[in-house]
């Protein structure tokens, strides 16, 4: 690694148990409360370009296939779900004319076996586009929204599901971010995908997450965008125009029987990496910005529902789905019709385009902001080789080549977010006077521009 001192272990004696009670920073003002993230010019140039007009053009033009029904037509030129991949694959071929070679468009195919959703054999696409990353491309994001479609009958693949905003939102943020990313050089990988097939049982996400495990992919992060198309539940309550909700799970989906041993004796359910990942998600993207709140909610979904962030959780990858602050179930899932006066079904008149365009800004600082930053540490270890009241954690190095080291953080056992960092510069080995019986730790990685990843929590070394 570029830029490693020396020395692989720093040893700070001036932070105490003390302090940390106190919130103070100890003898030496070693501590400091956490710090605000650094803000990217481009990003700040990127989020003024995300066009209102333009996601409702999109809305508006995948309403018109009539229906997206996985079951419908695949080579109707007009209407189904065919019309709509290739209207999608052709916009994300139009952005990637533009971004220089870095970005390439893939059609992801395959037959979906019969299922209870799926009565016969069906081909099923995905329609990604990958933006390939300048510095360490190996290291990849992903953002999705689901193109599908469907009414009260979930087989009824022939009657108007127009989808306005579950999915279409959502298809929209995605197809705005790879516009204005396209002409961007990202440092990481970040993958826009239109998935297919949620519907009928996350079957294009499933596949998608699959062929990224079995092709070994580093999934740092993935978001899904299911449900984004409106503060405003049309039900008389109070509209809520500045919040969005990001579904982040604590204890890992995939997580083994071993790993709840050892997550059920240090008390991690508050740690996995999703969670991590939802707290950098909050303090990148609440910001005047974005002009958004994200209000994060500490479950894997809502009752009852799922959404395409499940199959990158099922495989070990960090992943949270943002949707809006209140649903109206009369629009979703619903045939168009009105009884007693109340109009249901999932229409356009029901989407806010300017809060779309929110949520699109809350998912470009989030992506971009992990893009630039370091990687999330790994392999993080917490010494508990012997009884001591000092810490002592140990990491990988990190490969990106302008890394100027790292920090440790660390929290009451009873606080929800990090409250304190320590500089501990580049090194891989730190120790601290402070009992690991008392707080929570984490540690993350810095670059010269002031980015910051997100935390890792330590394992208890073996």
């Amino acid at each position: 690694m570029v830029g490693m001192a020396k020395s692989s272990r720093r040893t700070f004696m001036a932070v105490s148990a003390v302090a940390v009670t106190a919130g103070l920073a100890g003898p030496g003002e070693a501590a400091a409360s956490v710090r605000k993230p650094h803000v990217d010019p481009q990003l700040r140039a990127m989020l003024r370009e995300i066009d209102p007009e333009r996601i409702e053009a999109i809305i508006r033009r995948l309403v018109a296939f009539g229906t997206r029904h996985t079951l419908s037509a695949q080579d109707d030129p007009v209407r189904g779900i065919g019309a709509a991949r290739d209207w999608i694959a052709s916009e994300f071929e139009r952005y990637a004319a533009e971004s220089g070679g870095r970005m390439t468009v893939a059609l992801d195919s395959f037959i979906q076996p019969v299922s209870s959703r799926i009565p016969v054999p069906t081909r099923i696409t995905n329609v990604v586009a990958t933006l390939r990353g300048s510095v360490t491309p190996e290291r990849v994001y992903v953002v999705t929204g689901h193109y599908d479609s469907r009414v009260t009958d979930v087989l009824d693949a022939t009657s108007d599901a127009p989808g306005a905003d579950d999915d279409a939102s959502g298809v929209a943020v995605v197809l705005e971010l790879a516009r204005v990313m396209a002409t961007r050089s990202p440092e990481a990988t970040i993958v826009f995908a239109a998935v297919a097939a949620e519907e009928q049982g996350l079957y294009g996400s499933d596949h998608l997450a699959q062929t990224f495990k079995d092709q070994g992919v580093q999934v740092y992060g993935m978001f899904s965008n299911d449900i984004v198309g409106t503060g405003d539940a049309h039900d008389g309550t109070a509209n809520d125009p500045r919040t969005v909700r990001l579904f982040v799970e604590g204890v890992p989906t995939a997580e083994t029987a071993a790993e709840a041993n050892v997550r059920r004796s240090v008390g991690g359910e508050n740690d996995g990496p999703s969670r991590q990942l939802g707290r950098f998600v909050h303090e990148v993207a609440s910001t005047p910005e974005t002009g958004m709140r994200v209000r994060q909610i500490w479950r894997r979904d809502r009752y009852l529902r799922g959404s395409d962030h499940i199959s990158f959780l099922l495989r070990g990858y960090p992943a949270a789905r943002f949707t809006e602050p209140r649903e109206n179930f009369a629009h979703e899932h619903q045939d168009v019709r009105v009884v007693d006066g109340v109009q249901y079904g999932d229409l356009i008149e029901f989407c806010d385009f300017g809060y779309i365009a929110r949520v699109a800004r809350v998912n470009a600082a989030a992506l971009w902001s992990l893009a630039q930053a370091p990687g999330t540490p790994r392999g993080v270890v917490i010494d508990t080789t012997q009884l001591t009241n000092e810490t002592t954690l140990r990491w990988q190095p990190n490969p990106e080549p302008d890394l100027t080291g790292y920090e440790l953080l660390w929290r009451e056992t009873t606080a929800p977010d990090w409250t304190h960092t320590l500089d501990v510069g580049s090194v891989t080995t730190a120790t601290v006077d402070l009992s690991k019986d008392n707080v929570f730790f984490g540690v993350r990685a810095v670059d010269r521009d002031g980015n910051r990843s997100p935390v890792a929590a330590p394992q208890p070394s073996s």
